[in-house]
């Protein structure tokens, strides 16, 4: 203000000059108003200049929260799509992987099937950290494929999430490196490729068992009987039917406890990988178990 009203004097002085220092000598009153007019000017500018930076309203603030809470309402679950997406395409590349052993076992041994033995656990090492045999219940079927595939992490599931429990008693967690059910059905033990169809026999799927052998109670096919039911041990009623909603782990859509609108990758002796929409059996043949042609 102070630098203003020198400047506003200087001006003055020089209009002195111009029309004769009488005026000014004299305290000419014409000079007073312009200075005063002046200042007030300058004094509504800095008021005005200083509304204008003033903050948003409580109103304003609120409308923008809710702006964005909608935004994220749309979001989130299209977030949460993507992120099961991208856990369901490492799954099918673990079970590729899982495939690519699978052949190159086979190439070695006269493309004949191995005999999985007592294998029918989760784990892979002993306490001591030692690779378990097939000789051993507790052993997991994988271990066979171990110098084909050095990480036991590809035999893992991201979708699977962590469990309180199996359906054996060992750490919850092993199940992160034993994902995958082995079909071991009676009718296809130690049968050589040459006496199946690779691209229509199940090698291995998504399950909460490290190996099926029990026809419509624990794998997806319902014996051939339209309306029967697929998977009853793990069904309402069934003795592990809390463990129903790991099987069709993919893609979950649905709350209930026997329903989950979801799907399981299943990987046939070809190398090929599919998904499978949670179903009932109606739509999966025995023989895609048994290795039988027709």
């Amino acid at each position: 203000m102070v630098e203003f009203m020198v400047k506003i004097w200087y001006i003055s002085i020089i209009r002195a000059r111009h029309c004769g220092w009488s005026g000014l000598a004299k305290g000419d009153p014409n000079e007073k108003p312009i200075v005063i007019s002046i200042r007030m000017t300058m004094y509504d500018e800095g008021r005005v200049g200083r509304r204008a930076t003033k903050g948003f309203t409580l109103i304003e603030l609120l409308v923008v929260i809710a702006i964005i809470a909608v935004l994220l309402a749309i979001i989130m679950p299209a977030m949460r799509k993507v992120r099961e997406t991208a856990k369901e395409t490492i799954c099918k590349s673990n079970l590729k992987n899982v495939g690519l052993g699978l052949l190159m076992y086979l190439d070695d041994n006269d493309r004949k099937l191995p005999n999985y033995r007592s294998a029918n656990g989760f784990l892979w090492y002993d306490a001591g950290g030692n690779l378990l045999t097939l000789n051993d219940g507790s052993a997991y079927w994988g271990i066979v494929y171990k110098p084909y595939l050095k990480e036991t992490k590809i035999f893992g599931c991201p979708s699977l999430r962590r469990v309180p429990s199996l359906i054996y008693n060992v750490d919850p967690d092993a199940v992160q490196e034993a994902a995958f059910a082995l079909n071991y059905h009676q009718d296809a033990r130690g049968k050589s490729t040459t006496d199946l169809r690779p691209s229509e026999f199940i090698f291995c799927h998504d399950h909460m068992e490290p190996r099926v052998e029990n026809n419509e109670q624990d794998m997806f096919h319902n014996n051939d009987t339209p309306g029967a039911m697929n998977l009853v041990h793990y069904r309402q009623g069934g003795s592990r039917s809390k463990h129903y909603r790991d099987i069709w782990r993919h893609n979950i859509r649905a709350n209930d406890a026997f329903r989950t609108g979801g799907r399981a990758n299943i990987l046939w002796l070809d190398a090929h990988v599919t998904a499978l929409e949670e179903t009932t059996g109606d739509d999966v043949r025995k023989r895609w178990y048994t290795g039988k042609r027709n």
